[in-house]
């Protein structure tokens, strides 16, 4: 059974910078994409960013482009999501989900994913 745990969230101020982490457990994570989600009240959940098995590509949602870093750490089973010069915009909760490669398709298409966490709020004030 595939577990995946997110960490990190917060509340901080507009400009301030948070790192989220995500571990999977229960399966063989170096092998997974690993994408990172958000969903914001009355808001369809959304792509943030993704990065390939070597970790060797990564892409990004132009509202976060410059401003977001995902990395991962295969020996560690875990990806990261670095925040930095958080806007109110970027208030969701944010998601870490795998794609064990069973289908073909775009790094940022959620239908791809089929490991969920549960979420870790961020919430960002003015």
């Amino acid at each position: 059974q595939v577990q995946v745990v997110e960490s990190g969230g917060g509340s901080v101020q507009v400009g301030a910078s948070l790192r989220l982490s995500c571990v999977v457990s229960g399966g063989t994570f170096s092998r997974y994409v690993m994408g990172w989600f958000r969903q914001a009240p009355g808001r369809e959940r959304e792509f943030v960013a993704a990065i390939s098995w070597s970790g060797g590509r990564t892409i990004y949602a132009d509202s976060v482009e410059g401003r977001f870093v995902i990395s991962r750490e295969n020996a560690e089973n875990a990806v990261y999501l670095q925040l930095d010069s958080l806007n109110t915009e970027d208030t969701a909760v944010y998601y870490c989900a795998a794609d064990p490669g069973r289908s073909y398709g775009s790094m940022s298409d959620a239908n791809l994913y089929e490991y969920w966490g549960q979420g870790t709020q961020v919430t960002v004030s003015s």
